[in-house]
């Protein structure tokens, strides 16, 4: 049997005899993080339905394990590799939120790409295939003797891929400051964790790697960086990769295409609730006098200011242009591909 790390119960009561590392201040910025997380999951949701936002996977009932995460991470030397729901961890780390806003809206253009000096990689909605990348940077930065580390997110369904094996097989071989984060939120897609793996727990494949594996409540932000500070520390001194297994729920869809109703067991979903991780949170924080309905009230509002200036900041950024099709294809473009841009700019302006 595996032991599944936990400080926070579900009832807001720390477990007896524990010590979290993460102090009161630290723990308002996390909680922070993780009602702008919802609150601009449900915003954006709105705006996909009405056309004018793309694709998205929102973190709903996994704000504990991205946000603590991320937050064992100093931004301005370790690197996140993420998938395509660890939107929090990435604004964390520098990434503007209105310009990761301005491109599900259509507006890739130079303007809203990673900005200089952000230690992110873009999103990858192909699954596991950043973990190889992720591996090979963490790698590279060994080699170049930088004091950093890499910490690579997966889902669990990833897990299943051959370049999640690849990755960690080469981590484990060479030493690599990199921190496999693996949510298993209990569905790939429609496809439910016990038709997926027979393994009593993932965390256990970091074995087969030589490597440590842990599990942990991945709806207590405390234990999920507690466990998440364990492995970076452990990277940076040198010794290696960790797979931190953080065992939560998707309290809703897999992404804005799916429909979970026809695939979800509607008290499986209630239970869940009960564990939901900000609410977690916010009993604690109640309990030691940090928290009542005022402040619940002023956090609220300033967390839909925020939304509100971030969407309206990455409405105002410029569109993708015509000419933009022939720019970053070449570094020094030949004559044909100047004469086919000329022409095109000709057809397009009409003159």
């Amino acid at each position: 049997m595996v032991e599944r790390r936990s400080i926070l119960k579900p009832d807001g009561t720390i477990v007896p005899g524990s010590k979290p590392r993460m102090d009161e201040e630290f723990l308002l910025e996390a909680l922070r993080l993780m009602m702008l997380s919802r609150a601009y999951d449900e915003r954006v949701i709105g705006l996909q339905r009405q056309g004018r936002f793309g694709v998205y996977s929102p973190g709903l009932g996994q704000e504990a394990s991205i946000v603590g995460s991320a937050m064992s991470l100093d931004p301005s030397r370790d690197w996140i590799v993420p998938q395509y729901r660890e939107l929090m961890a990435v604004v964390r780390q520098g990434y503007p939120l209105e310009l990761i806003t301005a491109t599900y809206m259509g507006k890739t253009t130079p303007d809203t790409r990673i900005p200089e000096g952000v230690n992110v990689l873009p999103t990858q909605v192909a699954l596991a295939a950043q973990l190889p990348q992720a591996t090979g940077l963490a790698w590279g930065l060994k080699l170049q003797g930088k004091d950093a580390v890499v910490m690579a997110y997966i889902g669990e369904g990833g897990s299943s891929e051959g370049d999640f094996h690849e990755a960690l097989n080469l981590a484990g071989v060479q030493r690599a400051p990199i921190v496999f984060f693996m949510q298993n939120n209990q569905w790939a897609i429609s496809t439910p964790r016990r038709m997926q793996s027979a393994v009593p727990s993932f965390s256990l494949r970091a074995a087969g790697y030589g490597f440590p594996g842990v599990e942990v409540d991945g709806n207590d932000v405390l234990a999920v960086y507690d466990v998440a500070v364990e492995a970076v520390e452990r990277a940076r001194a040198g010794e290696g990769p960790s797979l931190v297994e953080a065992v939560t729920y998707r309290m809703g869809f897999h992404n804005t295409t799916d429909n979970p109703s026809r695939y979800l067991d509607p008290a499986e979903f209630e239970e869940a609730k009960q564990r939901d991780p900000i609410q977690r949170v916010i009993k604690y924080l109640t309990a030691i006098g940090l928290w009542d309905d005022e402040r619940q009230k002023t956090a609220d509002q300033e967390v839909a200011a925020e939304i509100e200036r971030v969407v309206e900041a990455a409405q105002a950024q410029r569109g993708v242009r015509p000419e933009m099709l022939f720019d970053n294809v070449y570094e020094r473009p030949p004559a044909r591909v100047e004469r086919q841009r000329a022409e095109f700019l000709k057809s397009v302006n009409g003159h």
